[in-house]
């Protein structure tokens, strides 16, 4: 059991390894403004995500309910907990990078709206309430 979930953590550590190089990648075309690259490049973060979710199922039937904290404590396997302890890491990463890019393409959109209506106003007449506030 032990050699098997190893290899199965070594793939999903693989496959985590590709998905932070697509974070950057994506990270640059953002930087870049490259609104087809990025279209692109979602359709192969979703492949990526989809290879992680096999090798998760993968895990969850060889591990059941358990914890895999719980495993890799009661087994007491250095090769099972450094690789373990890689993913973990990984996962850090991955998570600050996502949260980057979600961050830069938020800016971005709020500046674009913000152009685009200095540059096209609403047409709408203003209308106050009872309160002073305008009614939109």
């Amino acid at each position: 059991m032990i050699d098997k979930l190893t290899e199965v953590l070594v793939k999903e550590d693989k496959a985590l390894k590709n998905l932070l190089v697509l974070l950057d990648e994506q990270f640059k075309l953002i930087m870049s403004k490259n609104v087809f690259g990025m279209e692109e490049i979602v359709e192969r973060l979703q492949t990526c995500n989809k290879g992680i979710a096999e090798f998760e199922v993968e895990r969850r039937k060889l591990i059941g309910t358990k914890s895999m904290r719980e495993i890799v404590k009661t087994l007491d396997n250095d090769n099972l907990d450094n690789v373990y302890r890689e993913i973990q890491k990984l996962l850090e990463e991955i998570i600050l990078q996502k949260d980057t890019n979600e961050t830069l393409i938020k800016q971005q959109l709020g500046y674009t709206n913000k152009m685009l209506n200095i540059i096209n106003p609403r047409r709408e007449v203003k209308i106050y309430n009872s309160y002073g506030n305008i009614k939109r």
